[in-house]
C-alpha cells in the first residue's frame, strides 16, 4: 500500500500549524512544512539551502524547483514512509503541477486536500491580535491567549511585541495575496474530487475533531 500524502491548505491565521500537530499525533502522518524545509537546508548549508538563501537575500521568490528538490529529499527519509502531511505547499497552480509530477516519480500521489475555511474578518482578528515574546518566541493573543505568566518563568510580559506584518491592513493584504494565488488551487482540487473543506471557526477542539475525522476517512480508504 502506497503511503498516503495529504495536503493541508488554509489562509494565514487559519490554524494549519496547530491542526498539523494534531494530525501527526493522531494518525502518524509526518508533518512536512515548507518553512521548516527552508530553515533546515539553510542551517545545514546544503546546495539547495545556499540556492534558497541567494534568492531570499535578493528579496526574490525561491524557485519551485528548489522547494521540490527539498521536498523530494524529505519524502525519501525513513520517517516519511508511513505517510505525510504537506503544509505550505502547493500554494499556486504551477506548484500543484510540479508536485503531482514529483510524487508520480516517487510512486505516490496527493490522496486528499484538507482546506480550513475561515471568514476573512476572523482571520484579521486572529492575526492582528497576535503577540510574540522577543526572548523565547512564545506566541500569545490579546483575547484568545492573553499573557498571564511566562511559560518558562523568565519574564513578566515585558518582551511582548507585535510583528510589523500583523497590523490589520497588512494582514488583509496578505490574505488577499493568498486568495489570489491559492483559490485556483482550491478550485482545481475540488474539481478532481480531492478537496475536503472543514470549517476552521469555533473552539480548537471542535476543529481538531473535524479535521482528524476528515483525514482518518482518507487514510482508511482501501486499507
Amino acid at each position: 500500500m502506497t503511503a498516503r500524502t495529504l495536503v493541508l491548505l488554509g489562509a494565514p491565521g487559519s490554524g494549519k500549524g496547530t491542526q498539523a500537530v494534531h494530525l501527526e499525533t493522531e494518525l502518524g502522518l509526518k508533518h512536512v512544512a515548507s518553512g521548516d524545509l527552508f530553515r533546515d537546508h539553510v542551517a545545514r548549508g546544503t546546495e539547495l539551502g545556499l540556492r534558497a538563501t541567494d534568492y531570499m537575500k535578493r528579496g526574490a521568490l525561491v524557485p519551485d524547483d528548489v522547494t521540490i528538490g527539498m521536498l523530494r529529499e524529505r519524502l525519501t527519509e525513513p520517517d516519511a514512509q508511513g505517510g505525510v502531511l504537506l503544509d505550505g505547499f502547493p500554494r499556486t497552480m504551477e506548484q500543484s503541477i510540479v508536485l503531482a509530477a514529483m510524487l508520480q516519480e516517487l510512486g505516490r500521489r496527493v490522496d486528499a486536500v484538507i482546506y480550513l475555511e475561515i471568514p476573512e474578518e476572523e482571520l484579521v482578528e486572529r492575526l492582528s491580535g497576535r503577540l510574540i515574546c522577543r526572548e523565547c518566541q512564545a506566541p500569545f493573543h490579546v483575547t484568545a491567549n492573553p499573557f498571564r505568566s511566562c511559560p518558562f518563568g523568565k519574564c513578566h510580559g515585558e518582551h511582548l511585541y507585535q510583528r510589523s506584518d500583523d497590523n490589520p491592513d497588512t494582514v488583509r493584504a496578505r490574505i488577499a495575496t493568498y486568495h489570489r494565488q491559492t483559490e485556483p488551487v482550491i478550485d482545481y482540487y475540488r474539481l478532481i474530487d480531492l478537496l475536503v473543506t472543514v470549517p476552521g471557526s469555533g473552539p480548537v477542539e471542535s476543529v481538531k475533531a473535524a479535521v482528524v475525522e476528515a483525514a482518518r476517512k482518507v487514510v482508511s480508504k482501501e486499507q
